[in-house]
Formats: structure tokens, C-alpha cells, sequence
């Protein structure tokens, strides 16, 4: 009858839908400042484990995606954020980010679970210089500390991201204040400093361009440079600065309004889950190294605290691969 075709049409016509709507809820929309390596590392782990979600990737500066996220708030078209968002944000990002965290950011050492309710903590960013070591030879220079960096020679030969939207700049500038304190002679040291700075686009033009011989030394972060001389680069060293460095913790955070809640928060919970790190630490580095993976980490600190005994934790540098004896 032709009241049963059209019931049939109709129920046929959901059946679509639902199919469609279905099919585009497996994805997830990932706003990054990671590297490419570490954004190929997450990508391949995370489909290892979920492989009916695809991973679709908008890459920017810190500053440049929040500006993004903001702009977006009436129909967001994110899910998350990866990268960039430091423990020192507060609440200002409040309005584009949901008030979520993941379960496992509760397993971070003492100091480094969320600051704001907002960040799920799940990485540090260690403070470095990259160095030419072929330029630095050619004008007879050794740099190693914040006061070299002021030798004449470097005038327009220091590469750093801007701080306004970088979160690798910011870091660098901080551990400026931190060496010579929010005073007078840190303020006066920064502005010595400016003649020999070139502020680029992004935090990776910094540690790729100083590789590639267009500056003497690059303001930069742990992890971008140690993916170059993974990569083999060989005319480049990090240099940690002799007046001191420091560690700053970042975290992942759900956009508010997402289109895809759940993928995000699937996503945000491996990367800060053991497991995920684990995955993300073999996947870079080939193997894990030395002492303790993520698994086993989470498990001794969690049985440490119930029964209430300290534990100490070491931190290897990252050129500087340990054996395998320390644990």
C-alpha cells in the first residue's frame, strides 16, 4: 500500500542518517603546536588503538590557536588542544575550554596536576639553546651561558618565536627572569639582549633555521631540537644554559562546544595515561631506554603513596640517552 512505502521510505531515510552521522562522529578534530614528530607519534599510537577515529590536525602557534578557538566559540570546529598550554595560563582561557580533566592527570607527580581544572598535565618543555656548532667555530665563539649571548658577533644571529604567541619564546623569557629575577637587571639584561635577536614566525623556524644555518643560535625547547639530531642532524648541540634552566609543565585541554566530546576525551586520556606516554616514548625514541616506563612509574608511586614513603624521582637528560642499569 502506499502508506507502507512511504513508512518504509521514511525508516529507510533514518537508517541513512543515522549511518551518516554515526560515520562522521568517528573523528576528531586535534588543534596542535606539537612538532611533526610528536603530532606523527600520537596520530600512530593512537589509531593502534583506536582505528575507527580519524585524527584530523590544525597546527599552530600557541597564541594563534586560542585567538582560532575564540573565534570560533558561536560554532566550534575544534575538539582539543595539544600543546602550548602552560601550568602559568590561570583560568584566562576559561570561556573556550570546558572544565574537564582527565582521570589519569591524579597519577602526576606532586606539582604538576592541573593548575586550573581546565589542563589535563601531560608533558614538561625544558629550556635550551640550539647551537650552530659551524657558524659558532667560524667566530670563534663557545656559548654556553645567557651573558655570552650578548657578545657583539651574535647582532641579528639569535633566532626566538614571539612571546605573545609562543609558548617556547614565553618559556625562554621566564627563565630569563628566573636567572636574573623579575628586577631591574633582568629587564636590563633583556634589552642588551634585543640587538641580537631575530623574532620569527613560529617555535619551529627557531631550531629548524639555526640547523639549517640561518642563525648562530636558536631560543628554543628540548624537544624540537633533540628532533633534529634524532633525525640526524650533526651540526647543532643543545646547550643547557650554566646559569640554570628550568622545566615548565603543559597540558591538553576539551574545546568547549566541540563536535566530537567523546573522541576528544578518548584522545586526552591516552596521552595522559601510562600507556600512552609509553607508546608515545617508544614510538620517538625507538625503545625505552633506561629505569622505569610509564606503567610501572604510575604503579610505584601509587603504591609509595598509600603507604606513605617518599620516593624520589630521576630525570635523564634527553641528549644525554642513560644505559639500561638504573632500574
Amino acid at each position: 500500500s502506499p502508506m507502507k512505502k512511504i513508512l518504509t521510505l521514511v525508516l529507510s531515510l533514518v537508517m541513512v542518517l543515522t549511518a551518516a552521522c554515526a560515520f562522521a562522529g568517528e573523528e576528531v578534530q586535534l588543534y596542535s603546536s606539537m612538532t611533526e614528530a610528536d603530532l606523527d607519534a600520537l596520530i600512530t599510537c593512537f589509531n593502534e588503538k583506536y582505528p575507527d577515529i580519524e585524527v584530523i590536525v590544525t597546527n599552530g602557534s600557541a597564541g594563534e590557536l586560542t585567538t582560532r578557538i575564540a573565534g570560533e566559540a558561536g560554532n566550534p570546529q575544534g575538539d582539543l588542544v595539544w600543546g602550548g598550554m602552560a601550568d602559568s595560563d590561570g583560568t584566562k582561557y576559561a570561556e573556550i575550554f570546558e572544565a574537564w580533566v582527565s582521570e589519569y592527570d591524579a597519577e602526576n607527580l606532586e606539582g604538576y596536576t592541573s593548575p586550573n581544572g581546565l589542563y589535563s598535565m601531560d608533558h614538561l618543555s625544558t629550556v635550551v639553546f640550539v647551537v650552530n656548532e659551524e657558524l659558532e667555530a667560524e667566530l670563534g665563539l663557545k656559548i654556553e651561558s645567557y651573558e655570552d649571548l650578548l657578545d657583539p658577533a651574535l647582532k641579528g644571529k639569535i633566532a626566538t618565536a614571539d612571546p605573545n604567541s609562543s609558548s617556547s619564546a614565553w618559556n625562554n623569557l621566564s627563565n630569563i627572569l628566573s636567572v636574573y629575577g623579575d628586577t631591574d637587571e633582568g629587564w636590563a639584561y633583556i634589552e642588551k639582549l634585543m640587538p641580537n635577536l631575530v623574532i620569527l614566525g613560529s617555535s619551529s623556524g627557531v631550531f629548524k633555521n639555526t640547523q639549517a644555518g640561518e642563525y648562530v643560535v636558536g631560543l628554543t625547547y628540548e624537544d624540537g631540537a633533540v628532533g633534529l639530531i634524532r633525525d640526524g642532524a650533526t651540526n647543532i648541540r643543545l646547550q643547557y644554559p650554566t646559569n640554570g634552566t628550568s622545566a615548565s609543565a603543559f597540558g591538553t585541554a576539551l574545546i568547549k562546544g566541540g563536535p566530537n566530546p567523546e573522541n576528544a576525551k578518548l584522545m586526552i586520556d591516552f596521552i595522559c595515561s601510562a600507556e600512552g606516554q609509553t607508546a608515545l616514548a617508544a614510538y620517538q625514541q625507538g625503545t625505552l631506554r633506561y629505569t622505569t616506563d610509564g606503567f610501572s612509574a604510575a604503579l610505584l608511586r601509587s603504591v609509595c603513596k598509600k603507604a606513605e614513603v617518599p620516593v624520589q624521582t630521576y630525570y635523564n637528560r634527553a641528549d644525554l640517552p642513560g644505559g639500561s642499569t638504573l632500574g
